[in-house]
């Protein structure tokens, strides 16, 4: 019996040969481009962005983040076009697809694309930058970046937030604090029969001596409060740097501080409300016989 070999019939995967072609066409020229604009074009725009405006970091940020993502979409418009492709974009079904897209994305894309709209304002307000300390109706912190929907700010506790940018742009923001400076409150109630000017001198104290606590503005310390059963009495100062997060610390070292203080002099922080009782008490026996 004689075997025959026969060669492999090609013909039932040619078709698919030209579909792989381009598909590997396309993949290799938009991972180039991808990785050309991410390694060189990228960070050498926003290098010469960043010598332009080096007091603007927010718009160092966002011209990073935007030049990324314009990247991407170029790689993949110049993968389709080397693998000859480009022309599906022009044709009377893609446009239809294309239009079926835009109106899915504009119903339920209504929220990301306000986002970004409202990225696009915080970039270009110049009272608005990365670095800031910024207060909003959600709370407040530090501004780390602005991105395309949300704004990633750390609070005072370290906690890393991200905001939706419509919430910043929507709702009034307060900036109590200074871009390289934070002030910090701290209130104490005391007795009225202590010495009130000496409480006051042990508040600033205690602020004055603390090695994160800066000069200029200096401690200040106020009566805030004449209550029923106390005096309500509050120190303000500030500290450098809020961006190294440990405000808390800072926070919680000055009560300590101001507590080992006041023990020291024997005034009593939070004393007990005072209360005059009257009346009296009248007890009656029944005895049943």
């Amino acid at each position: 019996m004689r075997w025959q070999l026969t060669p492999p019939d090609w013909s039932a995967v040619e078709p698919y040969s030209q579909l792989v072609s381009d598909v590997a066409t396309f993949v290799a020229v938009t991972v180039a481009v991808t990785l050309l604009a991410r390694l060189v074009v990228v960070p050498l725009v926003v290098r010469i962005v960043r010598s332009r405006n080096r007091n603007n970091p927010t718009l160092v940020s966002a011209t990073e983040t935007y030049l990324q993502v314009a990247a991407v979409g170029i790689a993949v418009f110049l993968g389709l076009v080397a693998a000859g492709q480009a022309g599906f974009l022009l044709t009377t079904d893609s446009a239809i697809l294309v239009a079926a897209l835009t109106f899915t994305l504009g119903v339920a894309g209504q929220e990301v694309f306000g986002s970004l709209i409202s990225g696009l304002f915080l970039v270009a307000d110049p009272d608005f930058n990365v670095g800031d300390w910024i207060g909003w109706p959600g709370g407040e912190g530090h501004v780390e970046a602005v991105d395309f929907r949300v704004t990633r700010i750390r609070t005072p506790n370290n906690e890393t937030v991200t905001v939706p940018n419509t919430e910043l742009t929507t709702n009034a923001l307060t900036r109590p604090f200074g871009r390289d400076s934070y002030r910090v409150t701290e209130e104490a109630v005391v007795a009225y029969d202590e010495d009130t000017e000496q409480a006051l001198l042990e508040l600033q104290q205690a602020a004055t001596n603390h090695d994160r606590v800066i000069a200029d503005p200096p401690p200040t310390t106020r009566i805030v409060e004449l209550g029923p059963d106390n005096v309500r009495i509050r120190a303000e100062f500030w500290i450098d740097d809020p961006a190294r997060g440990d405000v808390a610390d800072v926070e919680s070292d000055f009560r300590r501080r101001v507590k080992r203080r006041f023990d020291e002099e024997s005034i009593t922080l939070g004393p007990p409300a005072g209360r005059e009782l009257s009346g009296s008490v009248a007890v009656t026996r029944e005895i049943e016989g």
